[in-house]
């Protein structure tokens, strides 16, 4: 499968990347930071540098590398917890406008849409982020709070709900044939569409 990961680099996204390639997908990573292309060369990794949104050059990369799925790991949160808050604009900002650009890039490639989202809410640019995915027949992975290395919670263990990151970007790997629907990746609930 050809896969456009956007959000490579990230936290979830550096491990399913790891997973994509070690099931024999192609699989372009992007990143928006020049300095981690070279992290990213590898057997099976087109590398490429890419804002989300810089709306044009999105789709000029989607539709050149030609994939069968866009899966949207992008996010904009800071390396520490206590800065979320002035952080939560700018990922609002990824979750509304980098959204729509991706989804605009996947359909003029003709592909898929998987698109990270969080399993609690009442932000209703979360609420408007999934409506526009699942609109364009694309998969919602709502995720608890990621705890384990490279995490905001390294040594605790979070209040749920929550899932282990090397469990999440697992669990992830089973949505690549983008089902379709809103799909919860968390620990002690049963997986399912709603």
């Amino acid at each position: 499968m050809r896969i456009f990961l956007a959000g490579a680099t990230g936290v979830i996204g550096s491990r399913l990347l790891s997973h994509m390639v070690a099931q024999g997908h192609h699989v372009a990573a992007v990143t928006r930071t020049k300095d981690k292309l070279d992290r990213l060369k590898g057997e099976g990794i087109t590398p490429v540098l890419c804002d989300v949104f810089d709306r044009e050059r999105l789709v000029e990369a989607v539709t050149a590398f030609k994939p069968d799925i866009v899966v949207h790991q992008v996010t904009d949160l800071p390396d520490e917890m206590e800065k979320i808050r002035e952080y939560f604009a700018a990922n609002n900002r990824v979750r509304s406008e980098g959204t729509d650009n991706l989804l605009h890039a996947s359909k003029s490639a003709n592909a898929g849409l998987i698109a990270q989202s969080i399993a609690w809410s009442g932000n209703p640019v979360v609420e408007a982020h999934e409506k526009s995915v699942l609109e364009a027949d694309g998969t919602v992975l709502r995720y608890g709070q990621f705890y384990g290395p490279g995490t905001y919670f390294e040594n605790d263990i979070p209040p749920a709900p929550r899932i282990q990151i090397d469990d999440a970007a697992e669990r992830t790997m089973s949505y690549l044939g983008n089902p379709g629907g809103v799909f919860s990746i968390v620990e002690d609930i049963s997986v399912g569409a709603e």
